[in-house]
């Protein structure tokens, strides 16, 4: 038996279950991306909202490059589970907020429909790094952006343009640092470059506020799915399994309607680059370091490499003496209490998060993870240690080639074999740091990484 809008009345009592009528909604966002991040932040969130008794926030997944989501949940019309785990606990709720997911290389006329339909209000985009064809400089490289949202956003824009219809929100929830701004220079680019005509109704019609997500979302495996199927005794191949721990902070620029996010623990602020730098540097730098130093160890989960006290010295390091003086908090932001909660859900063998999972797509991810904190770090006369023992470990990856699923991996493997690890570095660095085209202390700082890390 498999979980759908026949079967949700035979899950258990204790089972959490939304209360609206999911039918007669209207889809008020569209996403690119609908994999299990946001399934467990914006899809639970807006499921909270509705279940609130606010309406016509049902979302349209979109999944660019894969069948696989729309597989799973299609046939059971969206439905899934969330299972929150901390420790030995865990809760198990059913959400409701997705109402389909299109494939978009076999459905790119009802994705521009979706978004040119009167309902919806917001475009919400969780495509990785490198699913905004990002070069240096903040560049859009156009070839590997045909591939991506862009054209698919484009069309649909000029077509509620055509129509008379008011501009949507742009929200990227993605880890880039300022993804809002990102994101709205990186489409004008696309614009500038297909559509020029459009330029001045997006610049003066849409927003594109700045997000940050902070929550551990583990790749779901068999394991996992057996355990829920004992749980609620029926199959939910498109179960999602995170911690308890969920923050997503909002930039207050909205072009139209929204949910009441915040009335579900949402902040909506003026300004997020404080909490984005704080998780970039902080969660996300830790995280990578573990995971490449974890892997080289022979770890397979998070919450075994901070096990090892070795690590676990290295991860509060790279926080506390690396990280962390090199950010200006909000008020009331506590980066010493951060750093104390990152630590305990790092530690905690219940989500059994994977250090492979971390490790992947490195290229796109480090540069904004650690070269930041190593520059200003090194500006006020700090001495790194942890970073570089991350980038010895990601080096001794890209010359091992075992572990880690990078896009350009051969590329760099056969550098560091010709060239060397500043070769390696400069070409990760500097090839895609939007920084490095206006601060030219990246390039300098590059021969002393060398000298940090040989020989670790």
């Amino acid at each position: 038996m498999r979980l759908n809008s026949q079967t949700i009345a035979r899950l258990p009592a204790d089972i959490a279950r939304f209360a609206y009528d999911r039918t007669g909604q209207s889809i008020g966002i569209v996403h690119f991306g609908i994999g299990a991040f946001h399934r467990a932040h914006m899809a639970s969130y807006t499921d909270l909202a509705m279940n609130a008794g606010e309406r016509d926030w049902m979302i349209s997944g979109v999944s660019l490059r894969s069948r696989s989501v729309a597989e799973r949940l299609n046939p059971q019309e969206g439905l899934f589970t969330l299972t929150e785990r901390a420790g030995d606990n865990a809760s198990t709720r059913l959400v409701g907020s997705v109402a389909e997911v299109l494939y978009a290389p076999d459905q790119a006329d009802e994705v521009i429909s979706r978004i040119a339909d009167p309902a919806c209000q917001i475009v919400s985009f969780t495509v990785t790094e490198k699913g905004y064809a990002r070069r240096e400089g903040n560049l859009l490289n156009l070839q590997l952006a045909e591939a991506s949202f862009y054209p698919l956003l484009s069309s649909a824009l000029e077509r509620r343009r055509k129509k008379g219809l008011p501009g949507v929100t742009l929200l990227s929830c993605d880890n880039l640092p300022d993804n809002g701004r990102v994101l709205r220079t990186l489409f004008a680019q696309w614009l500038a470059a297909r559509n020029p005509d459009m330029i001045e109704w997006f610049q003066a019609h849409c927003s594109v506020p700045s997000t940050m997500i902070d929550r551990i979302v583990p790749r779901t495996d068999e394991q996992d799915l057996a355990w829920l199927e004992g749980l609620i005794g029926m199959q939910d191949p498109g179960a999602v399994f995170t911690e308890r721990f969920s923050q997503w902070v909002i930039e207050d620029d909205f072009a139209g309607r929204r949910p009441a996010w915040e009335n579900h623990g949402a902040q909506l602020v003026e300004d997020v680059r404080s909490y984005e730098t704080a998780k970039l540097r902080m969660l996300n730098g830790a995280h990578s370091m573990i995971a490449y130093c974890g892997l080289q160890a022979g770890y397979e989960f998070v919450h075994e490499a901070v096990a090892d006290p070795i690590l676990r010295r290295k991860a509060e390091r790279l926080m506390r003496e690396e990280a962390l003086p090199t950010i200006s908090p909000a008020e009331g932001q506590d980066l010493e209490a951060y750093a104390d909660t990152l630590m305990e859900r790092f530690a905690d063998p219940a989500l059994r998060h994977r250090l492979s999972q971390i490790a992947m797509d490195g290229t796109q991810k480090i540069p904004q993870r650690w070269l930041d904190t190593l520059v200003d770090l090194e500006e006020a006369g700090g001495v790194p240690e942890a970073i570089p023992t991350g980038i010895d470990a990601w080096l001794w990856h890209i010359e091992d080639r075992r572990f880690v699923d990078d896009p350009r991996k051969v590329e760099l493997h056969e550098a560091l074999l010709q060239d060397g690890r500043e070769a390696v570095l400069s070409l990760c660095f500097l090839g895609h740091n939007a920084n490095a085209a206006i601060w030219p202390g990246y390039t300098e700082l590059l021969p002393r990484l060398v000298m940090l890390t040989d020989g670790r």
